[in-house]
């Protein structure tokens, strides 16, 4: 029986993956001749920190020294673009009635690549964070989110799903041992043929959880 479900956040609890994307292209559009290869290294490693895409971004496409110093005014303006938009998108279909009905059920957590301090800030402004048993931001990775859960709570993975949208929550979840669960997006329908369980949305999650307690 499933115990505890860990979820990323963005695109899989609120609809705001496209958010991120489009402040990405805003922040490399100084970049003009740079900026699609900068998005489209975005878009392949949904999930992982800004700051890795930024490093990445420097080091390897502008073929720029970076700094923790040009990280940090990089991530300010960063989060300046997305945090009241962020705050106003909506949830994904079904994600507050999953949450209300079955938070009594199962242990929720939260792991996404978001700064910790902002994540924490988002899931109260929207009302969700009584939720959960633990939020995660990007001071660790997934990995090691996921394993942290699994040993604090002295849980097997087997009894532990990761609902993700992005090839990093995959790799996480399948490093861990831990089943997956694919949030199907116009983003990630690539990924689609790879995984065993996915919903177009959270009104379809309960019904995954019963395939995969068979």
């Amino acid at each position: 029986m499933i115990k505890a479900i860990i979820f990323d956040f963005d695109g899989v609890l609120v609809e705001s993956a496209h958010i991120k994307t489009e402040a990405f292209r805003k922040i490399y559009s100084r970049w003009p001749d740079k900026a699609d290869e900068g998005v489209s290294f975005h878009l392949k490693n949904m999930g992982i920190s800004r700051y890795i895409k930024f490093k990445h971004f420097y080091e390897n496409i502008i073929g720029e020294r970076y700094s923790e110093e040009i990280g940090f005014e990089l991530g300010s303006e960063f989060s300046d673009i997305i945090l009241d938009e962020i705050k106003k998108a909506p949830f994904v279909k079904g994600a507050e009635t999953f949450l209300d009905n079955f938070h009594s059920k199962y242990s929720f957590y939260i792991a996404s690549g978001t700064p910790d301090e902002e994540l924490c800030e988002i899931a109260s402004h929207k009302g969700i964070n009584k939720y959960f048993d633990g939020i995660f931001g990007s001071s660790l990775t997934k990995a090691e989110i996921i394993n942290n859960i699994l040993g604090t709570e002295s849980l097997k993975n087997n009894v532990v799903i990761f609902v993700g949208d992005a090839a990093s929550d995959k790799e996480a979840a399948d490093g861990m041992g831990v089943h997956f669960v694919l949030r199907v997006t116009e983003e990630n329908r690539d990924l689609s043929s790879t995984c065993s369980y996915k919903v177009s949305d959270l009104t379809e999650l309960e019904e995954r959880i019963k395939e995969i307690e068979k």
